[in-house]
């Protein structure tokens, strides 16, 4: 079975979908191999209409915790896909599968492997990779003003583990940043700096773990591009960029006019002193619980062996 994840066309890593390559080979040694009939597919933003195109050589496509959105709506599921979860009831429902297959999102099994870490202080700030690519030094300024700690979706996955771990607290605008965090325990606040952020996928995983997405928001930086690729194609791109054009304090009308890095960087201070959010303790338990069972027997009916726990 061959590990399949999104792969920026810049070469540039990204912590979420790198986090597929630390992963699924500790939780399973033996189920990846080079074997190409076969495809695993674990966590992303990757079931949509352009899905079947890029997984052409297979012959049989596993999806594991995966979440819908980008691009256009699949019209069908073809027969050769084995959905054993989806991220969230979002992707259930534009899929037409079944509740009971919205668990959450795979990375959620992060927990399996990592324990929190009973020594953490500061808060720490992740912003999407987009804006990592645009504004890294800027970020990094504006973090040192605000006396928070920068974490960089490119950086190597067990880097960016350890920073969330040993972190009190996460201002989140990556997901998977926000994701790790609540597998390690550690309280997060989502937040948006730009009108490319997908509320989407982020609804889709916060409901899967009762929880609602209220993010606190930042205008744009002036590095940022106007337009982005984070959307690509279809209704779901033009509803999208039309309700970012009109919504909160990175509207349009305002997106590029703040450019004073202090006075975003007192911002940040002060997102960072509101109340965080956490999952519950048994809704957490009862979601990683409901993946190891789900990722168990994924690895029985393939391997006919039991995943490490």
């Amino acid at each position: 079975m061959k590990l399949f994840y999104y792969q920026r066309c810049d070469q540039k890593p990204n912590f979420g979908d790198e986090l597929n390559r630390w992963l699924w080979p500790q939780l399973s040694a033996d189920l990846l191999d080079t074997d190409e009939s076969v495809v695993f597919l674990g966590t992303g933003t990757l079931l949509n209409d352009k899905l079947p195109g890029r997984v052409t050589t297979t012959d049989r496509l596993v999806i594991f915790g995966t979440g819908a959105g980008y691009e256009s709506p699949l019209g069908a599921i073809p027969k050769s896909w084995d959905i054993h979860c989806v991220r969230g009831p979002l992707s259930a429902k534009q899929l037409g599968l079944p509740q009971v297959q919205a668990i959450a999102d795979g990375g959620l099994l992060v927990a399996q492997l990592r324990s929190p870490n009973t020594q953490r202080s500061g808060c720490s700030f992740m912003p999407h990779i987009h804006h990592a690519n645009e504004a890294c030094e800027q970020w990094q300024q504006i973090c040192q003003q605000a006396n928070i700690r920068y974490i960089d979706p490119r950086w190597p996955v067990e880097e960016v583990l350890a920073a969330i771990g040993s972190s009190d607290r996460l201002l989140a605008e990556a997901m998977h940043g926000a994701i790790v965090a609540d597998a390690l325990r550690v309280p997060w606040i989502p937040i948006v700096t730009g009108p490319r952020i997908y509320r989407f996928k982020w609804q889709d995983w916060c409901a899967s773990m009762n929880l609602f997405y209220h993010p606190y928001r930042l205008p744009a930086l002036k590095s940022y591009k106007r337009w982005g690729r984070g959307l690509r194609s279809g209704q779901i791109a033009l509803k999208h960029w039309l309700g970012a054009a009109l919504e909160g304090p990175i509207s349009m009308p305002q997106y590029e006019l703040l450019d004073d890095q202090s006075a975003i960087a007192r911002r940040l201070a002060n997102i960072a002193k509101q109340a965080p959010t956490l999952s519950d303790d048994a809704i957490f338990s009862q979601r990683v619980e409901q993946l190891h069972s789900c990722f168990s027997q994924l690895c029985q009916q393939y391997l006919r062996e039991p995943i490490m726990h």
